[in-house]
């Protein structure tokens, strides 16, 4: 098969039933969505066996991101190719109508509980809609301590030992590896994590499967293994203000797993690297991308994969906006500075 070059991608969704969703994923994408139960997650970009991503339109239509990253990485990753045997992040929104679990994801401190094949997760929220309900717990409160949270899983007070916060429409949550934390009561997310998908409950609010009529199994012993129990909760971050003109830009995120821009404003502006991949989320409004002489229609929900060798492109919106621009740092670079 002859190498067709790679240009701005864009993913079918793959939605993903969760006794905790809701409905409104469908409008967000604007899709029709499977089934009539609730859908709590669609992945968006995922390089993954289970849930490969595939391009939804152009002359890559149907292939899958693990074939881009075996067939053409230096094309789609630039300088970062040889840095990642697979697509590194896991994309995802997430449609919390209730509580998720109370949970934990192995940091790199605890390789034991990594399974073969997959990494540590830090991951990310940037809420898209919030309600009065909603809710975000992320870290412990201060001074509690493993026996007080073991005696509150058994008596049913975890929430009064968790950090809990209102979130509001723009509001970021930083997730390390080790933190307990948990979302519902009608929140809508992006999520950004590593590309991993080892997650252990710790207590999961009474839920029920309707598919066994019994509670999800728990991984308590998993969960406090990997819980650092340093991570108090600290709310949402504070975004630092990086440009103003000719639209405002915002560092949100920046780690040694991704960083994260937030842009809002209504005039054009160029987003891309001409070095290493890019990957753009519009979280409202709408516009249109331009890359040489091509141009590609941008409304709310959808999100692009910019590869390296498409350079810098130009971003125009139509009236404001509101755009997440998403790059990955690569761990061998991180370890050579000094």
């Amino acid at each position: 098969m002859s190498r067709v070059p790679l240009y701005p991608l864009r993913f079918e969704p793959i939605f993903e039933s969760r006794i905790w969703g809701g409905r409104r994923l469908g409008d967000l994408l604007g899709a029709t969505l499977p089934g009539s139960g609730p859908i709590g997650e669609a992945w968006i970009l995922s390089d993954r066996d289970d849930h490969p991503s595939r391009v939804a339109s152009g002359a890559l239509k149907g292939r899958t991101i693990a074939q881009l990253m075996e067939e053409s990485a230096e094309e789609l990753l630039g300088k970062q190719a040889h840095c990642f045997g697979r697509f590194p992040l896991l994309l995802k929104f997430l449609d919390a109508e209730q509580m998720l679990s109370v949970q934990v994801h192995p940091s790199d401190a605890h390789p034991s509980s990594i399974p073969a094949g997959e990494t540590a997760k830090t991951e990310a929220w940037v809420v898209l809609e919030a309600g009065h309900d909603s809710r975000v717990y992320a870290g412990l409160k201060q001074g509690v301590t493993e026996d007080g949270l073991k005696l509150a899983l058994k008596d049913g007070s975890v929430a009064g030992q968790l950090a809990c916060f209102v979130p509001k429409t723009g509001d970021a949550f930083f997730l390390p590896a080790g933190i307990v934390h948990s979302l519902g009561g009608g929140a809508v997310v992006f999520e950004i994590q590593q590309n991993s998908d080892v997650t252990f409950r710790l207590y999961d609010w009474g839920h029920v499967d309707p598919k066994t009529g019994q509670p999800r199994p728990l991984q308590v012993d998993d969960a406090l293994e990997c819980l650092d129990f340093a991570l108090v909760g600290t709310g949402p971050v504070t975004p630092v203000v990086e440009e103003t003109a000719p639209v405002e830009r915002e560092r949100v995120f920046d780690s040694g797993c991704f960083l994260l821009w937030r842009w809002r404003g209504s005039a054009p502006f160029a987003v891309g690297d001409a070095e290493a991949a890019r990957v753009l989320v519009c979280v409202d409004g709408a516009g249109q991308l331009a890359q040489d002489f091509f141009t590609y229609e941008v409304r709310r929900g959808d999100v692009f994969l910019l590869p390296a060798v498409s350079g810098t492109c130009e971003f125009r919106p139509r009236g404001a906006m509101n755009l997440l621009e998403i790059s990955i740092p690569c761990p061998r670079l991180l370890e050579r500075k000094p």
